[in-house]
């Protein structure tokens, strides 16, 4: 396998919703040779990308007025070598796979600091991963089946509910709540 070609030039989206935590980011990445722009929502990130595609990006998953892969997608249809990167507090398998294959090249679970940030984007995106030292719990096979199928669902409550045979409350409820350990 070869490596992935890194961007020379070092133009960097960040899109999240936490100010204090996007404002930090944004120092450190700046300190690291990144010429930074900051949007704070999915039509900010959005609109970014239309302007001008940067080389690379740092998106949350869950914003405010949408989800942080509609940002990762415009910018992958705009500039297909971009290296993005999806940060979540609410991570699972299923918008891992997503966000992969719309263009992000890791899944970050925050809260990430600034070296795994900067490691992720514009490291050997190629490179295995090493196996984790404690397994999921059957809890969190559990919630990950859910969450793959409500992706795959198009994240519509009702119609995951019905497949997975759940009432459409207790799904909500599943889905409401952080992932298990």
């Amino acid at each position: 396998m070869t490596n992935a070609v890194i961007p020379t030039e070092k133009t960097l989206l960040l899109v999240d919703d936490d100010k204090p935590f996007l404002t930090r980011l944004a120092r450190a990445m700046e300190t690291r040779g990144f010429e930074v722009l900051m949007a704070e929502s999915v039509a900010e990130g959005v609109a970014h990308v239309k302007r001008s595609a940067p080389s690379f990006a740092v998106v949350d998953l869950r914003l405010a007025d949408g989800n942080g892969l509609d940002v990762i997608e415009a910018l992958h249809q705009a500039r297909p070598e971009a290296r993005a990167v999806v940060l979540t507090g609410y991570g699972n398998i299923a918008t891992a796979v997503t966000a992969v294959k719309l263009g992000a090249i890791d899944y970050l679970a925050k809260p990430a600091d600034a070296d795994a940030v900067y490691g992720a984007l514009v490291g050997d995106s190629e490179t295995r991963a090493a196996l984790p030292d404690n397994p999921m719990s059957a809890d969190r096979v559990r919630w990950e089946h859910i969450q793959r199928v409500y992706e795959l669902c198009n994240r519509n409550v009702s119609e995951t509910a019905r497949r997975l045979n759940m009432h459409r409350r207790t799904l909500q409820r599943i889905l409401a709540k952080r992932a298990p350990k």
